[in-house]
């Protein structure tokens, strides 16, 4: 005779079987001014709960992602709508003995103010900015040490802003050799990279400064220059002449944006990321930095039309 609890077999439970959460990596482009689009593609990203646990960014994308790395996305957003044509140029410090036109003291004062000794390896996420080594052309992954420094770094463009030592090392701006870093954000542990691509949609066009009363007044704000040479140099580099001939500035920059785009082709083709994120923003100039409020809005455009193809390729490269 069987007891009461010996009635028959215990039955099997089948296990809940719970899928591994894909390691998500963002990999930020460069590109200038286009670059504020940026926050409203992090907005919307975190907005539908896909926070990067990884993120990599070259020249304004270090900026950016740095920011939200250390939760200083909102200051810089708010930095960023703020600027005008004329607060633009009272931020850029004219060097005429360094290895660049712009010195850049003073943006790196505004980057301290919000984001003090913040250090790399003490974010809550992985981050690395990217550089270039001068001599060698060796990419850099900063990884560590200070993280102002390390966006510095990735953001100087070679004759624009002076170069930025660290460890010895001379560097210059990333997007000379990764400009969009979906390799990088493997390497740091990445499972699904989202690439957003700022040049993708058209090349670069660099903003010709035509308004001389603009010109003229801006330049009296940002160097302390007298204000007849502070306006003719900046109406030389970044105007064109009699002839139509470009300014220094301006023809670097042409020829920086051209090198950019195709070698963010090349990494991207042999490296291509999981899912793709290109806002439409074909007219806006390299240094249109004034025009945050539109950027922004076509970053967090742009996000919401990628977001179904991110989730269909999430599903469909889950890990088993």
């Amino acid at each position: 005779m069987k007891n009461a609890d010996e009635s028959g077999p215990t039955p099997v439970v089948p296990a809940v079987t719970v899928k591994p959460r894909r390691k998500i990596g963002l990999a930020l482009g460069a590109g200038g001014a286009r670059g504020w689009s940026h926050i409203g593609v992090l907005q919307e990203l975190e907005a539908n709960g896909l926070k990067p646990d990884v993120i990599a960014g070259a020249s304004i994308g270090a900026v950016a992602g740095g920011c939200w790395a250390g939760g200083r996305l909102a200051e810089l957003e708010e930095f960023a709508r703020s600027l005008t044509k004329r607060r633009v140029f009272s931020l850029l410090d004219v060097s005429l003995s360094g290895a660049g036109l712009i010195a850049g003291n003073r943006l790196r004062a505004r980057l301290e103010a919000a984001l003090g000794e913040t250090k790399i390896e003490d974010l809550p996420l992985k981050f690395l900015a990217v550089a270039t080594e001068m001599g060698t052309g060796h990419e850099i992954w900063l990884q560590h040490g200070p993280l102002v420094e390390a966006m510095r770094a990735s953001y100087a463009l070679p004759g624009i802003f002076e170069p930025v030592s660290i460890n010895g090392r001379w560097l210059f701006d990333g997007a000379l050799v990764n400009p969009v870093p979906v390799t990088a954000c493997r390497a740091l542990g990445a499972d699904f990279v989202i690439a957003v691509n700022l040049v993708a949609d058209t090349r670069l066009r660099p903003t010709v400064i035509r308004d001389d009363d603009f010109v003229e007044e801006a330049a009296a704000e940002a160097s302390p220059m007298p204000a007849r040479k502070r306006y003719g140099l900046f109406r030389r580099q970044f105007d064109r002449n009699a002839t139509g001939a470009p300014g220094l500035a301006t023809a670097m920059v042409e020829a920086f944006n051209i090198t950019q785009d195709r070698i963010a082709r090349a990494r991207l083709a042999g490296d291509p990321p999981d899912a793709s994120i290109g806002a439409k923003l074909g007219r806006i100039g390299f240094f249109d930095f004034h025009r945050a409020d539109e950027m922004i809005a076509l970053g967090r455009e742009a996000t919401r039309k990628a977001l179904p193809e991110i989730r269909e390729e999430m599903e469909m490269r889950a890990p088993v």
